[in-house]
């Protein structure tokens, strides 16, 4: 296999051209093996680890078994969906018809990305000029078939990219209405990283016969991927996260975590540090994690913060590393997380940080993977634990209000009640018998207690007359 090169496979001079173009050389064994099946019409189950080239795969014969029907003509007649892919992430999405178009770039087959995030009002037009090629996710896939600004009654190759995800994550009712449309006749392709037994299964329900084939064993991660495990206590995973950005392979990271809070908040505290670094997760707009990717890419960011809606389907050429800050639940995400790095034959390295309570996620991905990683201890520098309020003294009555020696502005206390100087006037009263009451005098009359003046007869107030 290491002697076919892309011209042995049959592909037109339009195709190889763009190939060349792109910097491909020799098919990778994925695409040696999968590019003749497909070109023979046969349904294809292929599975590979991620970063072997599977969108070539399936894009390359594709494209070659729609070239008879590639049209300049700008009527969008001329120009019916013919193949449709259907992918799980909107990245993903993008990137598949991304390569999809550089290797179309000589033919007149047009292509198309479709996918929810965005207005959709904004992609109606440009499937209305007609297009060979539509990739989209599937929900927004459903929503163009609503609005009747799609057709699939031409369709002749569909696609399942990532198709365990696709199967496996609730895609299935939304697959199924989507395949109700297609029409019978037509060729079904599956390619993903990891087919379990289950999807397998599912597979049987719209695939004719397909052939299977796996280029690695199953479930493997890539040899040329460098796996380490260091064994942190949670609390300690920033600080070694900080000190394994600061080594000189680091240039180029992707941290990955389970959860989008955690994915904000770990950019934000990376930010301040100095360190540059972004988030990309599933509440972010399309059109910030499109600036996320594209800042990365082109190295105006170090970090990328990632949850595992980035996980599949990100190619970035030649990164080096990548992270799991929190190793996942499902040990299938690990291989895929892995796999941004290593691509195309390239080496890279995978850490995990796994803490005490992690350990059990940790043996299912060895139990998955077949291989035993490699485990260190972190080594930290002696810190002491986060700095603890002072402890005050227990509060005692006396010590409840401290004396004041000096009064102080704006505080005032009620001045102590002074003892009367004879404790005479303390006792209660007790009536003396023995002497007699002095007689009553009148009072005097003061200036201030005038007699009433006399009211006239006039204005008195007359008792009724007995009847």
């Amino acid at each position: 296999m290491n002697t076919v090169s892309f011209a042995d496979l049959k592909l037109a001079p339009q195709i190889l051209k763009a190939l060349t173009e792109s910097g491909y050389t020799t098919p990778t064994p994925i695409q040696a093996q999968a590019i003749p099946l497909v070109l023979e019409g046969n349904d294809l189950m292929a599975g590979a680890q991620t970063g072997t080239g599977k969108t070539a795969a399936f894009a390359l014969p594709m494209l070659q078994k729609l070239m008879p029907h590639a049209s300049a003509s700008t009527s969008p007649a001329k120009h019916p969906v013919r193949a449709l892919i259907l992918v799980p992430t909107r990245e993903l999405a993008v990137q598949v018809e991304e390569s999809v178009r550089a290797y179309a770039k000589y033919t007149h087959l047009r292509s198309l990305v479709v996918y929810g995030g965005v207005d959709i009002k904004t992609q109606t037009p440009h499937l209305k000029t007609g297009v060979e090629i539509l990739v989209a996710t599937p929900g927004r896939l459903l929503d163009h078939i609503e609005q009747k600004t799609v057709l699939l009654n031409t369709v002749q190759m569909l696609v399942l990219d990532e198709a365990d995800r696709m199967l496996d994550m609730g895609f299935m009712p939304a697959l199924k209405r989507i395949l109700a449309l297609l029409p019978r006749q037509r060729q079904s392709l599956m390619f993903s990283a990891t087919f379990s037994d289950e999807i397998k299964k599912l597979s049987e329900e719209f695939m004719n016969y397909p052939t299977l084939i796996e280029v690695a064993r199953s479930n493997a991660s890539a040899d040329n991927i460098t796996q380490k495990v260091y064994l942190v206590a949670s609390e300690d995973k920033h600080q070694l996260l900080a000190k394994l950005l600061k080594g000189d392979d680091a240039k180029q990271v992707i941290v990955f975590t389970k959860t989008k809070l955690t994915a904000s908040r770990l950019a934000r505290q990376l930010q301040r540090e100095g360190v540059s670094a972004d988030a990309i997760h599933g509440d972010k707009s399309q059109l910030e994690r499109m600036q996320a990717l594209d800042s990365f890419k082109q190295g105006k960011v170090s970090v990328l913060i990632a949850t595992d809606v980035a996980a599949r389907g990100l190619d970035i050429d030649h990164l080096p590393m990548v992270i799991n800050y929190e190793i996942p639940h499902a040990a299938e995400d690990y291989v895929h997380r892995i796999g941004r790095t290593g691509r195309a034959g390239a080496s890279g390295t995978a850490i995990s940080l796994v803490s005490p309570e992690e350990e059990k996620y940790l043996v299912e991905i060895e139990k998955l993977i077949k291989t035993e990683i490699k485990k260190e201890k972190a080594d930290l520098p002696q810190h002491s634990a986060r700095p603890q309020r002072e402890t005050r003294p227990e509060r005692t009555e006396s010590a409840a209000r401290p004396e004041r020696t000096e009064p102080s502005r704006g505080y005032h206390s009620p001045a102590p009640k002074k003892p009367h100087h004879d404790p005479w006037f303390d006792k209660p009263y007790v009536p003396n018998m023995s002497e007699p009451a002095a007689p009553l005098k009148k009072p005097e009359v003061s200036a201030l207690s005038k007699p009433k003046a006399a009211i006239p007869a006039l204005f008195q107030r007359k008792p009724p007359a007995n009847p």
